[in-house]
């Protein structure tokens, strides 16, 4: 393959990384944020977010098997219609401010959904690298995370002098960027592998000769130490969650508001990018399982910090972890699964790793936000602490101790 060929590719997904992670910030980090604004308490917030986590983590795994088992529904084709809900929640949104039950259902979903697509998004690379088409994964996915950064950098000073409005028009046109991109993200006949979409070969035939992908007890047989350490996941997102998920409220607490916000936000996704665009060659000196359990012990630092915080540098100081925390868990555990596991089970474990964060985020929402309206934030980061800590222990025993794999 050309290096032309390959720059078109990394390109082209960079380009789609970029729109869902721009968007990713206004939906996920600025949730409390818009729903604070139309009227909706601590409690309420950390119910929404709960129930839209509950049902992507119930989704994740069936939307892999289906995908994993070949048939109309591909991982592209899943990710044109994550996109057009996305579209279209956000232009329901724009006409029903205040009204607290539509919004609750319709940001719910798209919550939901954008967390449905992100494992979907890491299969389609790897789906392409082995068809032949060259992706330079970390590259894309670290500048995806300056998407983020960038994004967030600016909208919380727009929201803090304009209003929410904003947030929902980034939706819309980073989601109208990302459907041009997908509608074209094709497979050539030149990659090796012609995309069945273009060709149409018969899919169910294919299916029929690939080996069948492991159901639950077969998958948890053979990956013993992946299926523990989903645990450790769990609790590290416990914290993580905790952190952004109701972040305005730590830095309305220190003093600060949406500006700050932003440049919190900026700062942690900002420093996600050296360390994904150069994971390949951190790879070769340190295993990625062993890369996971850094990024736990990172992920245990960073609320550990905050528990101290009394003024902005500090929290600055705990975003920074994000370099060692979730700059190194992402691209890692999608190393692991791709070299760990049979090519049938990989879309399926790319989303159980999303499906563990997810868990961890409906705990982390339920309990946080009943802990703000009854407590106080001190009391919140210990108990995220606490869970945290304990995510470390269970991570190193799965994979210090257990097979990674059985035969």
């Amino acid at each position: 393959m050309s290096e032309k060929i390959s720059v078109n590719w990394t390109v082209r997904y960079t380009l789609l990384n970029v729109a869902y992670f721009a968007a990713f910030c206004t939906v996920h980090a600025y949730a409390a944020v818009f729903l604070y604004a139309n009227g909706f308490n601590n409690t309420e917030v950390g119910v929404l977010l709960a129930l839209a986590n509950i049902v992507s983590a119930i989704l994740q795994p069936v939307i892999a098997g289906v995908i994993d088992k070949g048939g109309f529904l591909t991982n592209r084709r899943f990710i044109i219609l994550s996109v057009m809900v996305i579209l279209g929640g956000s232009l329901i949104l724009m006409f029903v401010p205040g009204k607290k039950a539509v919004i609750f259902l319709v940001y719910a979903l798209i919550y939901m959904i954008q967390f449905a697509y992100q494992p979907v998004m890491t299969a389609l690379c790897f789906e392409y690298q082995k068809a032949g088409c060259n992706i330079f994964y970390g590259l894309a996915r670290g500048l995806g995370s300056a998407s983020f950064a960038v994004t967030s950098m600016f909208i919380g000073g727009i929201v803090e002098r304009n209003g929410i409005s904003i947030l929902l028009w980034t939706n819309i046109a980073t989601m109208v960027i990302s459907a041009l991109i997908a509608f074209t993200f094709i497979k050539p006949a030149r990659c090796g592998m012609a995309d069945p979409e273009v060709t149409g070969v018969d899919l169910a035939k294919l299916a029929e000769e690939k080996p069948k992908a492991h159901n639950l007890a077969g998958f948890v047989r053979t990956y013993p130490a992946f299926v523990l350490f989903l645990v450790g996941v769990v609790c590290f997102f416990f914290a993580h969650n905790m952190i952004n998920d109701f972040m305005i409220q730590i830095i309305r607490n220190l003093g600060g508001g949406e500006t700050q916000l932003g440049y919190a936000n900026f700062l942690q996704a900002i420093l996600e990018l050296p360390v994904m665009a150069l994971i390949a060659i951190v790879l070769k000196k340190i295993s990625s399982s062993k890369l996971l359990l850094i990024s736990g012990v990172a992920f245990l630092v960073k609320i550990l910090i905050l528990i101290f915080a009394k003024s902005m540098p500090v929290m600055y100081l705990s975003q920074s972890f994000q370099l060692f925390a979730y700059a190194v868990f992402i691209p890692a555990g999608a190393y692991y699964v791709s070299t760990t596991m049979d090519e049938y089970d990989q879309v399926k474990g790319q989303a159980f790793i999303t499906s563990a964060i997810t868990i961890g985020g409906v705990f982390s929402n339920l309990i946080s936000g009943m802990i703000l309206d009854h407590s106080n934030i001190t009391t919140m980061l210990i108990t995220g602490s606490a869970v945290c800590a304990a995510g470390v222990i269970i991570a190193f025993y799965a994979m210090l101790k257990l097979p990674h794999r059985r035969a």
